[in-house]
């Protein structure tokens, strides 16, 4: 689900062109609910975005993500992917364990 507002960076490249979907999956045998997420560059012409900043509150997760792909900065600013580029079409996804879901969308990116 995206949750991010619309806000034009450049000609072709907005916050609007990551989407973030996530949805339940299977629990932790402990019985801990599991989100499954995946951040979708749908840009179809030509944008590569890099810098990729998520508002996540204070997102922990009782399952391990590997901090390449995901990780809490500060309180309520997540990186993606390193700080790397996303392109065109490109998707990366991950899991995470907690008792809630966070609601998490885009607020920064720079256009490559």
């Amino acid at each position: 689900m995206n949750y991010g507002a619309t806000t034009r960076v450049g000609s072709t490249c907005s916050r609007d062109n990551i989407v973030i979907f996530q949805g339940p999956t299977t629990p932790l045998p402990n019985g801990i609910p599991t989100y499954t997420v995946q951040i979708l560059n749908v840009c179809t012409s030509g944008c590569t975005v890099a810098n990729i900043h998520v508002n996540c509150g204070w997102f922990s997760s009782a399952r391990l993500i590997n901090p390449n792909v995901f990780r809490r900065v500060c309180y309520d600013d997540c990186l993606v992917n390193d700080g790397g580029p996303l392109g065109p079409g490109q998707s990366l996804s991950f899991q995470y364990a907690n008792s809630f879901r966070y609601p998490l969308y885009v607020s920064s990116l720079v256009c490559c």
